[in-house]
């Protein structure tokens, strides 16, 4: 008998008065096997929060342009809402002030967790990225006010500038991770 079978089939020593302990070695590489298989379950459950593919350089050769990312997944009990932009040219003509794109980006926010079957007061992280945060966090404050029921969801920041967001008159851009029953 080779080493490694020697040692495969020894069973550990009793410790201070325990029983022997028999390890089978195929029940162990059947457990590990189980646990290296796992993969996460997700759903879309929205396919993009703009309505499709607002990005003008990605094409798809037939049909409408591929959509490059998904609006809202659910993996378990949880959803990850991607960014929200606080303003669509195909929804609204005028992009408004930091004030009405949060209202805009609340509401639209509000709808994908309802459609998703979970509610604002199950929202648990928000992050935003705002142009100019020193000018605009505390107008953004007023308008997020009373969206989320007590308690609110924790939420971070980042800030930046106009030219950073992608597209002309987007000031801020919110995502969300939320629990769903």
């Amino acid at each position: 008998m080779n080493r490694r079978n020697l040692l495969k089939s020894l069973s550990l020593l009793p410790l201070a008065g325990a029983a022997a302990i028999t390890v089978n070695p195929n029940e162990a590489t059947a457990q590990k096997k189980k646990k290296s298989q796992w993969t996460p379950k997700k759903q879309v459950i929205r396919k993009s929060n703009s309505g499709g593919n607002t990005n003008p350089t990605v094409t798809a050769t037939k049909g409408p342009p591929a959509s490059v990312l998904s609006g809202c997944i659910r993996s378990g009990h949880l959803l990850f809402v991607s960014g929200i932009g606080g303003w669509y040219p195909e929804r609204r003509a005028e992009p408004g002030d930091i004030k009405v794109q949060i209202k805009s980006i609340l509401d639209t926010l509000k709808e994908v967790l309802e459609g998703a079957g979970s509610s604002m007061g199950n929202a648990l992280r928000v992050h935003m990225t705002v142009v100019e945060p020193n000018t605009n966090i505390a107008l953004l404050n007023e308008a997020y006010r009373g969206y989320f029921p007590d308690p609110p969801p924790v939420r971070s920041y980042t800030g930046t500038s106009a030219d950073l967001m992608g597209r002309d008159g987007v000031l801020v851009q919110l995502d969300c991770i939320a629990y769903v029953d």
